[in-house]
């Protein structure tokens, strides 16, 4: 049983950055974070593929948020930026072996942190 430990939520102005890490007990193939704000479902975004570091990113986040890992340190990060009020959520890291189709797709997803706190706010 994979353990997932998340740190760096907080609340910040929008435009700001955070920077959220995931610190995970063992190697899994792949990792990623989801989000999910009251009364929403759950949604993924961003996935990377710890062996080969590809990535993957909702639109809603594209070429505002980074993973990037540390493999020695079986850590995950998501660094944001330009960060808007509709981004405030729950960010959970979430691992497993996960090798195609929609990996944005909690089900998916074998292994949960307790998720961290993310306000945005305008």
């Amino acid at each position: 049983h994979v353990q997932l430990v998340e740190s760096g939520g907080g609340s910040v102005q929008a435009g700001g950055s955070l920077r959220l890490s995931c610190v995970a007990s063992e190697y899994t193939y792949t990792k990623a974070w989801f989000r999910q704000a009251p009364g929403k479902e759950r949604e993924g975004v961003a996935v990377i593929l710890s062996a080969r570091e590809d990535t993957y990113y909702s639109d809603a986040v594209k070429g505002r948020f980074t993973i990037s890992q540390d493999s020695a340190k079986n850590t995950v990060y998501l660094e944001m930026n330009n960060l808007k009020p509709e981004d405030t959520a729950m960010y959970y890291c979430a691992a497993g072996t996960v090798y195609g189709g929609n990996r944005f797709d909690p089900r998916q997803w074998d292994f949960w942190g307790q998720g961290t706190q993310v306000t945005v706010s305008s």
